[in-house]
């Protein structure tokens, strides 16, 4: 009698349910968290996305509207009729964006914004509501260390220009991040120097200038302050750029290009394109 070879299934179904039991767990954690991170996905397209797509609607209607007040302002001829005209442009611009504030206060959108305002303020000597506005954007919660270290800068300097360089002071000697040491020591030698404090603002802005040749950075105004208080500084020969970035480009990216706009804002703050001065 010829033996027949037992049927193998049996074997292979327990073998499969050992390996379930097994790894069924991690199986089933895996497709549940696949299942989340899709749901989590559909989730954020229908509600955060469409909030955030608001909210860069309202910021490109407040840029337009910037720029067009500040070409507007560049007019050295501007008659009365054209000044209020342009002060009530001004206050709507002003009302478009306490509204984007006040409905997407946590963005970067709001943020900007704010700085939109806080420069108008500052050209327009108020200095008051400069100092409130950009002390209202260091309290936006961006999880971005380089966009606070750049409101608390702009506040300080606001504060300074104000006379508070206490308060200036205060803010300056918070930490931030290594990227803005350069503009961190200028702010706190010019604060130093408001104080009468020379010993100290020459220390500060020699730290500056040596956090600048660290990156081969040169910053003209920089080394006419030194200059005025007789301290003679070895210049610094810049690294050739190979992209030229306009003042124009968007606050949303990097540590040195934050460095870069803040002082380039900084210097632009103290002209006023409404009086020329």
């Amino acid at each position: 009698m010829i033996d027949t070879p037992k049927n193998d299934n049996n074997f292979t179904d327990q073998k499969s349910l050992n390996a379930l039991k097994l790894h069924g767990e991690k199986i089933i954690y895996a497709v549940l968290l696949v299942l989340a991170v899709f749901f989590g996905w559909q989730y954020y397209q229908k509600n955060y996305a469409k909030i955030d797509t608001v909210a860069a609607d309202a910021y490109t209607s407040i840029s337009v509207r910037d720029e067009r007040l500040v070409q507007a302002y560049l007019n050295p001829q501007l008659d009365e009729v054209a000044k209020q005209a342009l002060a009530e442009e001004e206050k709507q611009l002003f009302g478009d964006i306490d509204a984007l504030v006040a409905a997407h206060g946590n963005t970067v959108y709001a943020w900007q914004a704010l700085m939109i305002k806080a420069r108008h303020q500052t050209n327009n000597n108020n200095l008051d509501g400069a100092v409130a506005t950009l002390s209202q954007a260091t309290s936006i919660n961006l999880d971005d260390d380089g966009l606070t270290a750049i409101a608390k800068i702009r506040h300080a300097r606001a504060m300074l220009a104000n006379g508070d360089t206490n308060g200036a002071l205060s803010i300056a000697n918070e930490a931030m991040p290594t990227a803005f040491e350069a503009s961190r020591q200028e702010l706190l030698g010019d604060i130093y120097h408001a104080k009468n404090e020379i010993d100290n603002a020459k220390s500060a802005y020699t730290k500056a200038w040596e956090a600048l040749r660290e990156r081969q950075e040169n910053r003209a105004v920089l080394a006419l302050k030194l200059q005025s208080l007789g301290v003679n500084v070895e210049p610094i020969e810049p690294t050739p750029s190979v992209v030229s970035i306009p003042n124009t480009q968007p606050v949303i990216e990097g540590g040195e290009m934050f460095e870069m706009i803040e002082h380039d804002s900084a210097v632009a703050d103290t002209q006023n394109p409404h009086t020329g001065n």
